[in-house]
């Protein structure tokens, strides 16, 4: 549930010609499972294969085929359920959603809609520091995707892809809990992240993997508050479905215009129509694509080819104690464990690899807080710079805790640390060798430091004079001192023989 520290953010209002507006905003994500074999055959879920090579029989609708549940997909859709503290439905069945379309060889989709597997969960979406909404989850139903029609191949034809069909999806509805655009992508953010973390989706947006139907409906400041204490949906005005949005942005910016559309349309005396709706990104506009389907419009029915879907508790149970470590328990963690910030906390349980690879470092180089401020501004920014991730690091975090040692051992300075991560960036190689191998190792001998600043001194009697005078220019004398030794003196030597040179 809601931390009580957290607060709720406030919903975006956007001002019209009459007054000021809320949004309402409700999802439903698309999910791919992260399974080498389809819902009901076995064909490949490669992506990139040639065209009709993952078909099976049954995918193709060849007649006489039937469909055979893959254990394996209903296993990674209750552990989603289970990672989203939803309830999980020991009976659920299978439905017949009937449509046509050229990808869909069997003229309807093998769903759920009467009893989904999944039932109600929630995810936390955090907002800023201290600052989260709760974002309540209706159901997670399990169900085939469509193939896919390709257009621009031919001037006269359409082609038909049908390595997708069959491939199983959690189709994953939110309540319209979520406020704003800002809102409806950091919720999209976290789910992401939290199936990640799973296993159950790799979350890839670009190859359709995840995919979002954005709900979007206005109403006046307070009917959002009567629709909680009546669940009347009636208060939130006529909602517009945006189908199939694949990146953060264009959520954010379809959402925004969708809901300047349907305020411009009230204002103006008319009255929004439920339909469905596609984002253009080249023109930053949202265009109709169809009426609204209601769940009759699609003549749902048990499907007869599919037994009702029972499981066992334990077989629950068995899952449930599997779980990982979650995105929210990790933060709590890394914050409680090493000292670490909200802020860097968030930004290393961002990815599930990239907290992988900060626990290693922190392991091996026995230093949370330290480990952290060079994963993330050194490695991060590098990687950023070089537009790779951190499964393409060539730093290995045994290679990032060898050069953590050697600042904690005072056997180099950071300065000369930062010298040392882009050989071994460039270059690789152990870094305690490329320190003894270059002569980069620190210079702790006070002797050697002590005899650098008083040849400086001597050279510079003015310079003493003024020092002593004003304190703040000792800094100048331990600049050239560390410019001297290029860089390897002790820096903390340094300052205290300068310091006491001067009878600071």
């Amino acid at each position: 549930m809601l931390d009580l520290a957290y607060e709720t953010p406030k919903p975006k209002v956007i001002s019209g010609a009459t007054g000021d507006w809320e949004l309402v905003i409700g999802m439903e994500i698309h999910a791919q499972v992260s399974s080498q074999a389809k819902l009901f055959s076995g064909a490949s879920t490669r992506f990139g294969a040639e065209p009709n090579s993952n078909v099976a029989f049954v995918d193709a609708a060849m007649p006489g085929m039937l469909p055979v549940v893959n254990e394996f997909c209903i296993e990674q859709a209750v552990r989603t359920g289970l990672g989203l503290r939803a309830q999980i439905n020991l009976r659920s069945a299978f439905d017949r959603k009937n449509y046509f379309y050229p990808d869909l060889p069997q003229g309807y989709q093998i769903s759920q809609l009467y009893h989904p597997l999944v039932g109600e969960g929630e995810v936390l979406v955090e907002m800023g520091a201290g600052v989260a909404r709760l974002v309540r989850i209706e159901r997670i139903h399990v169900e085939q995707d469509a193939g896919k029609s390709i257009h621009d191949m031919d001037p006269n034809m359409s082609f038909v892809d049908l390595n997708r069909t069959g491939v199983a999806l959690m189709e994953i509805v939110s309540r319209p809990d979520i406020r704003g655009p800002e809102e409806a992508a950091a919720y999209v953010t976290k789910l992401r992240q939290i199936l990640r973390y799973l296993g159950t989706c790799d979350g890839n947006m670009q190859n359709g993997n995840l995919r979002a139907d954005v709900n979007v409906s206005i109403c006046r400041p307070g009917a959002y508050e009567r629709y909680q204490e009546t669940q009347d949906f009636a208060h939130l005005g006529t909602r517009c479905e945006i189908k199939n949005m694949n990146s953060m942005r264009f959520i954010q910016a379809a959402i925004e215009y969708e809901a300047r559309r349907q305020i411009a349309i009230v204002e103006d005396g008319g009255a929004v129509v439920q339909e469905t709706r596609l984002f253009d990104p080249d023109k930053g506009e949202t265009r109709s694509m169809r009426s609204k389907e209601e769940a009759h419009d699609y003549r749902y029915f048990p499907c007869p080819d599919l037994l009702p879907l029972e499981i066992e508790q334990d077989w629950v149970d068995d899952i449930a104690a599997s779980l990982p470590e979650l995105p929210d328990a990790k933060k709590a963690r890394f914050m409680a464990d090493f000292g670490l910030t909200d802020y860097d906390a968030s930004v290393l349980t961002a990815d599930v690899s990239n907290a992988a690879y900060f626990e290693a470092v922190a392991a091996e180089a026995g230093d949370g807080k330290l480990a952290a401020n060079w994963v993330i501004n050194e490695l991060f920014g590098r990687l950023k710079k070089d537009a790779c991730d951190i499964t393409d690091s060539p730093v290995s975090s045994a290679q990032l805790a060898g050069i953590i040692r050697l600042i904690t051992a005072g056997d180099i300075s950071g300065k000369i640390a930062k010298d040392v991560f882009e050989i071994v960036y460039t270059e690789g190689g152990d870094p305690a060798q490329i320190v003894e191998a270059r002569g980069l190792k620190q210079v702790t001998d006070t002797g050697a430091i002590e005899a650098a600043v008083d040849e400086i001194m001597a050279a510079n009697p003015a310079q003493v004079e003024k020092a002593k005078q004003n304190p703040k220019l000792a800094g100048w004398f331990v600049g050239q001192v560390m410019k001297a030794t290029g860089g390897k003196a002790n820096p903390a030597a340094v300052n205290q023989i300068v310091n006491a040179k001067l009878g600071l």
